[in-house]
């Protein structure tokens, strides 16, 4: 929380602040006095720890993203870091001030005397992850807020084994930064005189290429593949370079981008919200894949970890795939690949969030299906704890589009993923078939699993309070049915406890604490809710499951029905 003295603080930030744009922003607030009270206290709330590093929006003080928090967050790095001799590698994307915060980290690093290597054009998030690996240093920066509006920037830590960091040394990080004095002199060296001494290289081609034969090792076998036709945005993000050339050297060389959302643009133009899943954000995708009669449409978000995809339907129109629909169609097209008798036992990993169907077909496959909580952090550890027993790790997705083929990539990678889905959609044309199809040929398979999601934004310190009290309330009042389904199971994995309506003592969870309930409903069907880790929403999963009789297409209206009653009901429960 901020300081009784808010204004004092402010002051001392100020001096401090090398930014004379978010410099002369304190001044102005300060400048009004009193009234100003509550804008000073939302800024001096510090950023913590959320997936893997900060994220906020762009402005002054210690709640904000500034060159002043991204040094002093460099200094507890440097200083947590194992092995800093191995160095550090940095990247950037195109948002506001994401080269600038780069240079800074690079300034302060290479200070103390910690090498750093520094990708010199905007880079997407998975391909820093792989330099980490590939490069073989201590830890990995990138300067980024993903699919976050145009007002917000980050900064995301990989540890040296190249996936997301976790606790103990994210809290570590923040505990150095609480103790550290605001008028501590920061270590700092400019770029040229770093490059002088050695201390700073700059990369970019070769690791691209590196990576870019990693991913290629990755395809599934052999086959017939049929040309296929694919729109392609990257949202103004970073990943046009990327992806075009991933898919070209798969193959698929009919691949149109949308012009307007080619390039990085800091605006982001075209759309409110540059995140795949919100409504509206792949209207231009689909528009330019209906004008060139596209077998595929592909979106990534701005940094390229995430993946949309946009079906043909037998209506003559598209439409875009849920998370969930696109990580049962990868899995399925990665266990199609059946390995040879020596080969090492096979595994997929999934949040608890993201849809049953997984782990059902996984179980018809002979697959092992392991769970981790929400975030790419804990799917990544949990793929390495499974190739160190043995396994090899077929894919780790969770619902909100992010996806890891392999292990080449320690995190989300959207870039391998649309040339699986490409090569998917491919085999599927050849063999005289769809993505539609093979979706229903699935379902008819693992049984109908229909996901939706109800988010509630409540932005700012009382948003953060809303939904503080929200989860507060809801664990308060549980409740006994939803749309007219008893509740058969709770759990609340802040407690690390689940417990069953009909009685009896409580099961300990095996994950750990986070801030969720689950509810299991009679029937298979279940809701999750939890805050957002990135975001300031509060966020509810729902997966509704149906068996298939006969006709499909009443088992989807049926599960529309159900499914929009318990989004009704959960969005009264929490007041939204």
């Amino acid at each position: 929380m901020a300081s009784s003295d808010v204004f004092a603080e402010a002051r001392a930030w100020a001096a401090a602040d090398p930014d004379p744009a978010t410099r002369d922003e304190l001044n102005a607030l300060l400048a009004q006095g009193e009234p100003m009270r509550e804008a000073l206290e939302d800024r001096f709330r510090p950023l913590t720890f959320g997936t893997a590093g900060l994220r906020g929006l762009l402005g002054a003080g210690p709640g904000r993203m500034n060159r002043l928090v991204v040094q002093r967050t460099t200094v507890a790095v440097a200083k947590e870091l194992a092995e800093p001799e191995r160095g550090v590698v940095i990247a950037f994307d195109g948002r506001r001030g994401s080269d600038a915060f780069a240079e800074d980290a690079v300034a302060v690093l290479t200070a103390l005397g910690v090498p750093v290597h520094l990708f010199t054009r905007p880079t997407p998030t998975p391909v820093l992850a792989f330099a980490v690996k590939h490069l073989r240093t201590a830890a990995g920066i990138v300067i980024t807020a993903s699919h976050n509006p145009p007002e917000y920037n980050g900064y995301k830590l990989y540890a040296g084994d190249g996936a997301q960091i976790v606790p103990p040394m994210d809290e570590a990080i923040e505990a150095r930064l609480r103790a550290m004095p605001l008028r501590e002199i920061l270590p700092w060296r400019a770029l040229p005189d770093a490059l002088a001494a050695g201390v700073l290289r700059y990369v970019g081609a070769e690791e691209e290429d590196a990576y870019f034969e990693a991913i290629a090792r990755l395809r599934v076998g052999s086959g017939e593949l049929s040309p296929v036709a694919i729109a392609y945005t990257a949202m103004h993000g970073v990943g046009d370079r990327f992806a075009r050339r991933a898919l070209a050297e798969a193959g698929f060389a009919n691949v149109v981008s949308v012009p307007e959302q080619r390039e990085p643009d800091p605006a982001f133009p075209t759309v409110r919200f540059p995140n795949p899943e919100e409504p509206g954000a792949l209207d231009l995708v689909t528009q330019v894949a209906a004008r060139m009669n596209a077998d595929l449409a592909l979106a990534n978000d701005p940094d390229a970890d995430r993946l949309a995809a946009v079906i043909p339907t037998r209506d003559a129109g598209y439409r875009a795939l849920t998370g969930n629909e696109l990580g049962l169609l990868l899995a399925a097209h990665r266990m199609a690949a059946r390995p040879a008798d020596s080969a090492p036992k096979r595994a997929v990993v999934s949040s608890v969030v993201s849809s049953p169907s997984m782990g059902r077909l996984a179980e018809l496959e002979g697959v092992r299906h392991e769970e981790t909580l929400t975030g790419f952090k804990w799917i990544a550890r949990r793929a390495m704890e499974l190739e160190a027993e043995g396994y090899e790790v077929l894919l780790g997705y969770e619902e909100a589009l992010g996806y890891s083929v392999g292990t080449v990539v320690r995190d989300k990678d959207g870039i391998s993923a649309a040339v699986h889905v490409a090569e998917l959609a491919a085999r599927c044309k050849a063999a005289g078939r769809t993505l539609e199809d093979e979706l229903e040929r699935l379902a008819r398979q693992v049984g109908l699993y229909a996901s939706r999601q109800v988010t509630l934004t409540r932005p700012g310190a009382a948003g953060a309070r809303e939904i503080e009290d929200a989860m507060t309330g809801l664990r308060g009042a549980l409740p006994g049915r939803l749309a007219g389904l008893e509740v058969v199971a709770v759990a609340d994995y802040a407690r690390g406890l689940r417990w069953r309506a009909e009685g009896g003592d409580p099961e300990r969870l095996a994950l750990p604490a986070q801030n969720m309930l689950a509810f299991a409903l009679e029937g298979g069907s279940r809701v999750m809710v939890r805050p957002s880790g990135t975001e300031p929403k509060l966020k509810v999963y729902i997966d509704v499951t149906v068996p298939v009789a006969e006709s499909l297409d009443a088992a989807r209206e049926e599960a529309n029905v159900l499914g929009a009653r318990l989004a009704a009901e959960m969005l009264a429960l929490l007041g939204g």
